[in-house]
């Protein structure tokens, strides 16, 4: 820093035309510095701003095709499980429907010993059918409970994505906050 002289009190017939120039040309320097200061400022919120606004949208369209992704996947899923479902209800009832025939054929031909034994054999393995069918339906509904599953997961993200929404507010917030300094400073300082 440059020395500066002692400053003595001056009468209005002492003060010179220099004197005037000077405290001008220092005015001019702290409002030159002023400006420059507060032009830095504005430029790094709205650069810090727009990255904000452009690393949010970036997030949100992942999320969008993330949740359209998923949306779709489980549609289709749960359409080809409800339609197996169908077909297994269809082929158990005509089960069901060919073990009522055997039965009815076992009666016919109970006069035939042989045959009796071979009834006997496929009723075994209709019971052997219908356990599989059994079984092949707890598998579709363990499908279906997969299904609620992945859309409970769906459920959990949108959470998520509320959560990110309240940490985007606190950072417009933090924002506001930061910027509080500099608002002060051009109300005492005010710029034409």
């Amino acid at each position: 820093m440059v020395d500066e002289p002692e400053h003595e009190v001056r009468t209005p017939e002492e003060i010179t035309e220099a004197h005037f120039v000077r405290a001008a040309r220092s005015l001019e320097a702290i409002l030159l510095s002023y400006m420059e200061i507060q032009d830095k400022l504005g430029d790094d919120l709205k650069s810090a701003i727009r990255f904000g606004m452009v690393i949010l949208g970036l997030i949100a369209i992942s999320i969008l095709v993330l949740l359209l992704t998923l949306s779709s996947q489980i549609n289709h899923i749960s359409a080809a499980v409800v339609e197996m479902n169908k077909n297994f209800t269809s082929i158990t009832h005509q089960m069901d429907q060919m073990s009522d025939d055997i039965d009815s054929m076992g009666q016919r031909v109970a006069l035939l010993n042989g045959m009796d034994e071979q009834i006997a054999g496929m009723r075994e393995n209709m019971v052997g059918i219908t356990s599989s069918m059994h079984r092949m339906r707890e598998k579709v509904s363990g499908i279906g409970a997969y299904v609620g599953t992945v859309r409970k997961d769906v459920d959990a993200m949108s959470v998520s994505i509320g959560r990110m929404d309240s940490e985007v507010q606190g950072m417009a917030r933090d924002m506001r906050h930061m910027a509080r300094p500099a608002r002060t400073l051009n109300k005492m300082f005010p710029i034409p």
